[in-house]
């Protein structure tokens, strides 16, 4: 057994939090980068979708080609595009460098992401140290992603918006120098092909349904540059279907969907991550735009929600122990459902303490609570010959879920925005309104993931502690 195995950890939790961190870690950026480079509202949102479509749409085929090539090498690959588009985004000269930098990104954490939870397993072998190892990882997930808000406003504040993305460099190294040497070389484990036909397909698929929905913030939803990317993404997303129904090797087996429970968590995924990729796009333009705030005060005004997100971390297993996953995650989407149409009150007027302040410090804590379930739920009565293939279905599900969800967000926020302006509205306001309806539509994703959780979950699942402390689903009531 490796003897690094904790450091090893370490250094992989390390690469993941990079990852989570470069999600949300733009968003203080966007109104510097919109001026920059005179971007749009929808080509602004392209920023973040970029990133999220890519790392989404290849996922499993980066846990495939870790299998098939070998998963130490399909990392380090994956690391090292992840750094040079790093660099491009950070030394891009206008809009359409940074957007596809993002998209290389985006393909660099869907080769390195996977390979390096492969890694994991292999680094631990024995099953209750490999759960704890899990879990650790699922919370600097979570964590990160919150985290990204708060130290992108301080290095904007201190330096420029350009080193949120350099600042991936020296971490990159430090992952490429140690790794070699603490984590031998592995052969592949498994024979067979890799779906790449199956990965453009449904990438670029959900690439073009993107671009019809933040097109309709401009155009008319039966105009061509609505319809026909619509259209085709409807062509491309079927024929993607087609073809795992029909090919030797498909990307997503059917033995995947003999679970309910399993669906239905990947399911609830897609609809909190439209809701919460929406919030935090809204709520950084809402507080740079109309409250004026600087990129630092909109980091720090995110730290509640970093600091309650630890504590739901912490109650997880808790809660999830004693209420079972069926009715721990449904309550606790409830409750975020209720704080966003509270957030939804938001006015021209700063009440960050009143109205803002209690609501994302509850809705950190709920997220606190989910993750760890949604994470158990993807891996419910999965064998180790598919826990990567669980784990890679389900961020899948959260990076696609959280494109489409924003790019539907945006688009919403954008007509009606648009629509008050044209009848005479103050655009501070207007904007403020289109805000206000994002969020009252975050509100409802979010009460249609408690629905799922609620109808489609099975009874059973809880969250137990085994004899050495480390959380794991078993069989309840």
């Amino acid at each position: 057994m490796n003897p690094r195995r904790w450091r090893s950890l370490g250094l992989l939790a390390l690469t993941q939090l990079i990852f989570t961190l470069d999600t949300t870690i733009v968003n203080p950026a966007l109104p510097t980068i919109q001026r920059e480079f005179s971007l749009s509202p929808g080509g602004l949102a392209w920023v973040v979708n970029g990133y999220t479509l890519m790392a989404g749409g290849f996922l499993i085929v980066g846990g495939r080609a870790a299998d098939l090539l070998g998963r130490r090498r399909v990392f380090i690959t994956g690391m090292l595009l992840f750094a040079v588009a790093s660099a491009a985004s950070g030394l891009a000269v206008n809009g359409r460098m940074l957007v596809c930098a993002r998209f290389g990104q985006g393909l660099g954490e869907a080769l390195a992401g996977p390979a390096a939870l492969s890694l994991l397993v292999l680094l631990f072998p024995d099953l209750r140290e490999r759960t704890k190892a899990i879990f650790i990882w699922g919370s600097i997930s979570t964590l990160g992603s919150t985290l990204g808000l708060v130290i992108s406003g301080i290095v904007i504040s201190e330096l420029s918006w350009r080193w949120i993305f350099l600042v991936n460099l020296p971490a990159v190294a430090v992952v490429l120098v140690l790794l070699p040497r603490w984590i031998g070389s592995a052969a592949a484990v498994r024979s067979g092909a890799i779906d790449i036909t199956g990965a453009l397909l449904i990438t670029g698929g959900m690439t073009l349904l993107s671009d019809g929905l933040i097109e309709s913030s401009e155009h008319a939803w039966t105009s061509l540059s609505v319809l026909l990317p619509v259209a085709s993404a409807v062509g491309l997303l079927a024929t993607f279907t087609l073809s795992q129904l029909r090919i030797r090797d498909p990307l997503v087996p059917l033995r995947f969907f003999r679970s309910r429970t399993r669906i239905s968590g990947n399911v609830a995924t897609v609809f909190a991550a439209a809701s919460f990729l929406g919030v935090f796009f809204t709520m950084t333009l809402y507080l740079q735009d109309v409250l004026h705030y600087s990129a630092l005060k909109t980091g720090l005004a995110w730290l509640p929600f970093v600091l309650t997100i630890l504590g739901g971390l912490a109650a997880s297993q808790w809660i999830l122990e004693r209420l079972g996953l069926r009715i721990g995650l449904g309550l606790s989407y409830t409750i975020s459902a209720v704080c966003l149409f509270s957030l939804s009150a938001i006015t021209t007027h700063p009440h960050y303490a009143s109205r803002m302040l209690p609501a994302l410090a509850v809705m950190g804590f709920t997220q606190g609570v989910n993750f760890p379930g949604l994470q158990n739920s993807a891996l419910y009565r999965l064998d180790d010959r598919d826990a990567g293939l669980g784990s890679a279905i389900q961020s899948t599900a959260q990076q696609l879920g959280g494109s489409l969800g924003l790019a539907l967000l945006v688009s919403v926020a954008l007509r009606h925005t648009a629509a008050l302006v044209a009848h005479g509205v103050a655009p501070t306001v207007a904007k403020t309104a289109g805000y206000s309806l994002t969020l009252k539509l975050s509100a409802g994703l979010t009460l249609l993931g408690a629905v799922a959780v609620v109808l489609l979950f099975e009874h059973g699942p809880l969250i137990r502690t085994d004899d050495h402390g480390a959380p794991a689903i078993t069989e309840g009531r």
